[in-house]
């Protein structure tokens, strides 16, 4: 599984706190741990920045390039920034993280991540609301965004199109849709397209104790569908166990074969079954529990694994 580590992201007090003192050493010392974590590139998401960011970008990369060889992930909406970014990048093929289908963003940024011979994530996203069904954003990416690509000559295998995680907290009939519409859109064009989703978006606003194993449950249903990278934390080590798990077919513990029929089941196109658990078992209720509300079965409430 290709990871884009998360971590480097603006919204952390610590993140934000290194940036205003440009603190090189802490930015270097965290892009190492996340590469030895398991990292295949980092995500380095500096918000807007709309005064600033063309000269924070391409600081953070020379600092970050100093000390790795992955990827680099260009996460802001401020297009002049990653440009100054791409122009300083010495190491790996980086990553524009992201366009969308509205009309100026997908005028405009397309170009530059064509220009600069980066890859592209492009969200399933129009003008309005953010569609619900898998049949809709899968719409938006054959009938929007590939056409886009091709009429730029732009390299399908750099492209990576990512349906949109949201939340199980609010908006939870998206998250079985999400999953649908990584399965349809591996099979909806040949050659079959790159899938990226955001992983930890899928637990936002959920209480901090909740997160990691929403998070981990829906990694395995995401594989379970095809997805070929997630933006997530590489730093928590039982999510990282559970993806080798999947993909070593790794069936030497309870929880290993109980993850792995959550996964076939899913892959399948079928849904587990209350039969697959041992119900003596906490750690696998709490495996199901989680299922039924990624699935839309069960109406979400934070106090949902003491029902």
């Amino acid at each position: 599984m290709y990871i884009i580590a998360e971590n480097i992201h603006l919204i952390s007090p610590r993140v934000k706190e290194a940036l205003a003192n440009r603190d090189a050493r802490f930015f270097q010392d965290l892009a190492v741990r996340l590469v030895e974590a398991g990292a295949s590139a980092i995500d380095l998401n500096i918000g807007p920045q709309k005064k600033q960011g063309h000269e924070i970008l391409p600081w953070l990369v020379r600092v970050v390039e100093e000390v790795v060889d992955v990827p680099l992930s260009f996460d802001t909406t401020n297009l002049a920034a990653i440009e100054a970014a791409c122009q300083v990048v010495r190491k790996a093929q980086p990553i524009i993280n992201s366009t969308d289908a509205r009309g100026d963003r997908l005028e405009s940024v397309p170009l530059v991540a064509k220009k600069y011979n980066t890859r592209l994530i492009a969200l399933t996203m129009a003008e309005g609301m953010i569609p619900v069904s898998a049949e809709e954003r899968v719409s938006i990416a054959l009938e929007k965004i590939i056409p886009r690509m091709l009429e730029i000559d732009f390299p399908m295998s750099d492209l990576m199109l990512d349906p949109l995680v949201l939340t199980v907290k609010g908006t939870q009939p998206y998250c079985p849709e999400c999953i649908e519409a990584i399965r349809t859109l591996k099979a909806a064009w040949d050659p079959r397209p790159l899938t990226n989703a955001g992983l930890s978006n899928v637990s936002n606003q959920v209480p901090p104790e909740l997160r990691p194993l929403i998070n981990r449950t829906y990694m395995v249903m995401l594989m379970g569908a095809g997805v070929d990278m997630v933006i997530a934390d590489p730093l928590d080590r039982q999510l990282m166990d559970w993806i080798r798990m999947v993909e070593t077919r790794d069936a030497s513990t309870p929880v290993g074969r109980l993850i792995l029929k959550l996964h076939d089941a899913v892959a399948n196109m079928e849904e587990l079954q209350l039969e697959d658990v041992d119900q003596n078992d906490p750690e696998q209720m709490d495996i199901w529990k989680t299922v039924q509300i990624l699935l839309n079965k069960v109406i979400y409430s934070d106090a949902y694994l003491r029902v």
